[in-house]
């Protein structure tokens, strides 16, 4: 396939790697068989072709949807990858409210959970 032309279609599992979803092809194919890809709302098999216009969610530690702009089965930089997608302002703001909601979340007090190694010495001493 030359540079110049772009796929018409492509597999689901090629434009998540080379869109930058994912590291490997395989993880892709892992992640889509486990149900945390969704293609316009349906559970989908890693052959699905992907054409321009559709919706895809990604969910997992990173959960977007995004609607599809551009096709490619090679992957390249980051921005050209970032080309090939457009968030959807309701993905865009539920990862700024969770983003939120993980910076407000309580921390753990020093001296909270397990004792520390020096704690375990001390106990052990005044137990002797």
């Amino acid at each position: 396939m030359s540079e110049t032309t772009a796929p018409d279609r492509v597999r689901l599992d090629k434009w998540l790697w080379a869109a930058r979803f994912f590291k490997t092809r395989s993880l892709a194919v892992d992640a889509i068989d486990s149900g945390q890809v969704q293609v316009n709302g349906e559970r989908v098999k890693p052959a699905k072709e992907v054409r321009l216009e559709m919706q895809v969610t990604v969910r997992g530690h990173l959960a977007r949807t995004v609607v599809v702009r551009g096709l490619s089965d090679v992957r390249r930089g980051a921005p050209e990858a970032a080309r090939l997608y457009e968030e959807t302002p309701e993905s865009v703001a539920w990862r700024e409210q969770e983003a939120e909601r993980r910076r407000l979340a309580p921390q753990r007090e020093p001296g909270e959970g397990r004792p520390t190694k020096r704690d375990r010495r001390q106990i052990r001493r005044f137990i002797e």
